[in-house]
């Protein structure tokens, strides 16, 4: 192959693996709708035919890459891999998986990105493999994709590695098997926090109270399982509860701003003065200025009602290699609101709002409006609305807001379609 076409391969290669992190990190960012999904996903669907394009010598540029974190690497193999039906190749990954566990996230995201149809021919032997790691992979492409994978989901639950468990409660929650509900609950209190947390996670889906204190101390730690705890905590908690719990929140200063988040869900507009306070503490000022948003549908950036200059304000790592603060600012993507002007739009439009009633994006919440969030929310707010839908829906699967945007859409289009 001549070198410049090299190039081109070696191109479309390193934006494909750029591009899949970079979704996979917008499936959870406060500032992508399904609109800035749908063109991220046809971006990397146009780099995924350069490489398909160069047939195998694309597939082997991709394999050359893969290392211990190339997670947007191994995705891109594992679409190539799947499509071309190359069972050499996907042994090859296999083998890497096992090696490096890192870029399990990437093959997950493959099996998520392809159409059933061209995975099931695999599935059924993932969910019988002697390894743990695939069993999990079997049961997460069929959450994803919202297909019941039958018997092996009750396998799956009494499996002895605890991944393969909290996989399999999950997926049977985002799939509502109801009749799965008890074998779940026997894992309420599992001593590993992920299978712990997918458990009650699914049983409260399908409306079992005893799930909601476990969730409640998830939603009350930092960490990956914060914001989803609480998603599914304030759609299922009787609203008494709820108030009295965030009250306790917001007065903790370490647990202040998954409070504010969770008055945002909550979406009563008693708090908006509250809110509007907080918008001048730089530490809590985005996430209120998002709650507020989230509640009232007001768009910050489109009405004029964030600040002109940021504040000089930096939560994130540094230089230092001597400081142990490595995580990302949670808000970095969030306008900076401006308190007096959102002071000024709630005086013209806050008797719009009902104190007492819940509203999500400016709409009193009903199955219909959480339904409209899906439609036009950001990725954080979109996660919130289909919690709000399967509290309307208890039948039907959840939503898949990670899905690819063509998926989303399509099942938004035809609302009929929810439940298959």
């Amino acid at each position: 192959m001549n070198n410049s076409l090299s190039l081109v391969v070696e191109q479309h290669a390193e934006e494909v693996g750029f591009l899949a992190t970079l979704r996979d990190y917008a499936l959870r960012a406060p500032h992508y709708d399904i609109e800035h999904l749908d063109n991220l996903d046809n971006r990397l669907d146009a780099h995924l035919d350069g490489l398909r394009i160069a047939g195998q010598t694309g597939l082997e540029t991709l394999l050359s890459q893969l290392g211990p974190h190339a997670i947007g690497e191994m995705f891109a193999s594992v679409v190539l891999a799947f499509e071309a039906g190359n069972a050499q190749v996907l042994s090859r990954l296999s083998e890497h998986l096992r090696s490096a566990l890192e870029t399990e996230r990437g093959y997950l995201m493959a099996l998520g990105w392809l159409d059933w149809e061209r995975i099931a021919p695999w599935i059924e032997r993932m969910l019988a493999a002697p390894a743990p790691l695939f069993r999990r992979l079997g049961l997460a492409a069929c959450g994803m994709h919202r297909h019941d994978p039958g018997p092996a989901l009750l396998t799956g639950l009494s499996d002895a590695d605890p991944s393969v468990v909290a996989r399999a409660a999950r997926t049977a929650g985002e799939l509502r098997r109801r009749d799965l509900l008890q074998t779940i609950r026997a894992h309420r209190l599992h001593q590993d926090p992920a299978t712990r947390f997918w458990a009650n996670w699914a049983t409260a889906q399908m409306g079992d109270e005893q799930a909601l204190e476990p969730l409640r101390e998830f939603a009350e730690q930092p960490g990956e399982f914060q914001y989803r705890a609480c998603c599914v905590l304030l759609a299922w908690q009787k609203r008494e509860p709820s108030i009295a719990w965030i009250r306790q929140l917001v007065q903790n200063p370490a647990q202040r701003r998954i409070g504010i988040q969770a008055l945002g869900l909550l979406g009563d507009s008693v708090s908006v003065p509250w809110l509007i306070q907080q918008m001048s503490d730089l530490p809590y000022a985005r996430v209120a200025g998002e709650a507020f948003s989230l509640m009232t549908g007001a768009d910050l950036a489109l009405l004029d009602l964030e600040l002109k200059d940021s504040p000089d304000f930096d939560t994130g790592p540094n230089d230092d290699p001597q400081d142990p603060n490595v995580a990302m600012d949670p808000d970095e993507d969030l306008p900076w609101p401006d308190p007096q002007a959102i002071e000024v739009w709630w005086q013209a439009h806050g008797g719009d709002f009902q104190v007492g009633t819940g509203y999500v994006l400016g709409l009193a919440q009903s199955e219909s409006s959480f339904r409209q969030a899906l439609v036009r929310g950001q990725q954080r707010q979109r996660i919130a609305a289909a919690c709000g839908v399967a509290r309307y829906r208890p039948n039907e699967v959840l939503f898949p807001t990670s899905a690819p945007a063509r998926r989303q859409k399509r099942l938004l289009g035809k609302p009929a379609e929810f439940g298959r």
